[in-house]
C-alpha cells in the first residue's frame, strides 16, 4: 500500500528578498532557504509549499497580497506558463545588477578567484525579438488550460474528435505536450507570421499532415527551426517524420509562395527517436542551403547545423570584449578553442599573425574554412574533433605555441586534459569566454592554482534579457 503524502503547508505573508539562480526568487523561512518562482524582490505573498528538502523548501505563490514597487507588467501571455522569460516581470537594471552578482559570487565563492578589475556588465539594447533562432515542436499533445478540457471533455461526449494538436515550445518538465504558441517575442515578427502560416496550413489537413506523437513515433510534422540575421536573411527549417514526396513538397511550396523573402528553405527527413538534425541529411527546397551574418565588413555563412550566438547584435559586443582581453600584437599566434563556426577566430585573424581553431562538430569546421574564404583570410586552420583529443602537446609542437588562447566552451566548461594542455603551453594571455561562470570558475581554479596565471579583468554580457542566463569574459595573465 502506497504511503499518503503528506500535505505541505501554506505560508502567508512571506516577503521575496532577492532574485536567485535558475530564474527564481528567494526567502527565508525558519531559518530555510525558500525558492519561489516568478517572485519579485519586495513582494508580500501567500506560499503553498511544493517541496521541502533539508536543506530548502520550494513553493509556489498563491496569492500576491503585496506585489512590489519593483514589478513590471510582463510584455507576453505566456508569461509563466512555456517556461521562458521568467524574468519579464523584474526590470531590466535589476536583472542586470543580479546578473552581474551571479558572475561575482561564482567567482569569489565557487572559484575563490581574486579578480583585477570587474567592469561594469554590457546590457542589450534589444530586449525584446533579439533571438536569431527559435525552434519549435510539432505535438499532437498540447497543453490544455482549465476551460479546453471542459470543451474536449463535452466533444468526446457528443462523439466528437477534438483539435489537440499544437505548434511551439516544450513545457518544463513534460516532454511529449508543447504550449502552442501565439505571439512570441524573441524572435522577429515574421517569425510568427511563418509559424502561424505553417500551423494552420497543417492543421486544415491534419490526415495529410499529422503532428508527431512522440510516444507512440508517428506522425508527419516534426520540428521547425528559423534563423534570421541583422542583414535581413531568413532561413526556415521544416523538419518531418517520415518521407511523403507529395505533402512535403506541397508544404514547402506553400511556405515559399507566401514567404517569397525566405532567404533558404530547407527540409529534413528524420526518422530517428530524437529531434537532432547534426547527423541528417539537409534538403535544399528554395534558395540557398545557408545564410550570411555580417560584423565589421566581415561575412558570416550559416547553416542549418552551425553554431552561432543567438543574439547577433551583442554577440558583436560580447567579441569585442573577447577581442579587447586577448591584447593581440601583429606577431600574435593564437588558438581559439571552440571555434564553432570560426566567429571569433575569423574576428580576430587580422589583428595577430595567424589563429588555430578547434572545434568537435566537423560541418561547424568546414563553415569555419568556408567563413575564412568568403572572406580573405588566409592566416587560420581548423580542425575538427574532441578537444581533449586534438588540443595534445604533440599537436601545439607541430602547430606552434600560442602567444594568446581564446576558448569558448560549452556549458560544461572545459576537461581537465585540456586545461592542463593549455597550461603546458603557457600562452602569454588567456580569455575565457563563459555562458556558465559556475563551470568557468570551476575551471578558472585550476587555472590559476598553480600562481602562474592571474585573473586579471572580468566582464559579463548580457546576450539573453528576461532570462538568468549570462554571459562572462576574463582575462588571465601569465606571471613571469
Amino acid at each position: 500500500m502506497a504511503r499518503k503524502k503528506k500535505e505541505l503547508p501554506l505560508l502567508r505573508g512571506v516577503q521575496i528578498e532577492a532574485l536567485a539562480g535558475e530564474g527564481k526568487a528567494l526567502s527565508h523561512v525558519e531559518g530555510q532557504v525558500l525558492f519561489v518562482p516568478f517572485g519579485a524582490p519586495g513582494d508580500v505573498c501567500d506560499i503553498q509549499l511544493t517541496r521541502r528538502k533539508r536543506n530548502y523548501l520550494e513553493g509556489r505563490i498563491e496569492q500576491l497580497t503585496s506585489p512590489s514597487p519593483r514589478r513590471t507588467e510582463p510584455f507576453c501571455s505566456h508569461f509563466t506558463i512555456c517556461g521562458g522569460c521568467k524574468w519579464q516581470h523584474i526590470p531590466y537594471d535589476l536583472q542586470l545588477e543580479t546578473k552581474d552578482q551571479v558572475v561575482r559570487d561564482a567567482l569569489e565563492r565557487i572559484g575563490k578567484i581574486e579578480v583585477g578589475t570587474y567592469y561594469p556588465i554590457l546590457g542589450s539594447e534589444k530586449r525584446e525579438r533579439y533571438r536569431n533562432k527559435l525552434e519549435f515542436t510539432f505535438s499532437n499533445r498540447r497543453w490544455l488550460f482549465p476551460g479546453e478540457l471542459d470543451e474536449v471533455k463535452r466533444a468526446e461526449e457528443a462523439g466528437g474528435t477534438p483539435q489537440l494538436s499544437g505548434l511551439g515550445f516544450h513545457l518544463p518538465g513534460m516532454f511529449d505536450k508543447v504550449l502552442d504558441i501565439d505571439r512570441c517575442h524573441l524572435g522577429a515578427g515574421i517569425l510568427d507570421d511563418i509559424r502561424l502560416f505553417v500551423r494552420d496550413y497543417c492543421l486544415s489537413q491534419p490526415e495529410r499532415y499529422p503532428y508527431f506523437d512522440l510516444r507512440r513515433q508517428e506522425g508527419l510534422m516534426r520540428t521547425l527551426m528559423m534563423r534570421t540575421t541583422s542583414t535581413g536573411e531568413l532561413m526556415v527549417v521544416v523538419v518531418f517524420f517520415r518521407e511523403d514526396e507529395e505533402a512535403c513538397q506541397a508544404l514547402l511550396g506553400a511556405i515559399a509562395e507566401r514567404f517569397p523573402v525566405i532567404t533558404a528553405l530547407l527540409y529534413v527527413i528524420n526518422a530517428k527517436a530524437n529531434d537532432t538534425i547534426s547527423d541528417q541529411e539537409i534538403h535544399c527546397f528554395y534558395g540557398r542551403d545557408y545564410i550570411e551574418e555580417k560584423m565589421e565588413g566581415l561575412r558570416f555563412r550559416i547553416g542549418p547545423k552551425s553554431f552561432y550566438q543567438t543574439n547577433s547584435e551583442q554577440a558583436y559586443e560580447l567579441y569585442k570584449v573577447a577581442r579587447e582581453f586577448a591584447e593581440l600584437q601583429p606577431g600574435d599566434h593564437v588558438y581559439d578553442l571552440y571555434t564553432g563556426t570560426g566567429t571569433i577566430a575569423n574576428f580576430v585573424a587580422r589583428s595577430c599573425a595567424s589563429v588555430v581553431g578547434i572545434e568537435y562538430v566537423p560541418e561547424a569546421i568546414e563553415d569555419a574554412k568556408v567563413n575564412s574564404r568568403v572572406n580573405g583570410i588566409d592566416n587560420t586552420l581548423f580542425y575538427a574533433g574532441d578537444m581533449k583529443d586534438i588540443l595534445t602537446p604533440e599537436f601545439i609542437a607541430q602547430h606552434g605555441e600560442p602567444d594568446v588562447i581564446i576558448t569558448d566552451p560549452p556549458r560544461a566548461g572545459m576537461h581537465e586534459d585540456v586545461i592542463t594542455t593549455i597550461l603546458g603551453a603557457a600562452p602569454r594571455r588567456i580569455v575565457y569566454v563563459s555562458c556558465n561562470p559556475a563551470t568557468q570558475a570551476r575551471d578558472l581554479q585550476l587555472l590559476t592554482a598553480s600562481g602562474r596565471y592571474v585573473v586579471t579583468k572580468s566582464r559579463a554580457v548580457d546576450m539573453f534579457p528576461h532570462t538568468h542566463h549570462i554571459e562572462n569574459v576574463v582575462q588571465l595573465v601569465r606571471q613571469d
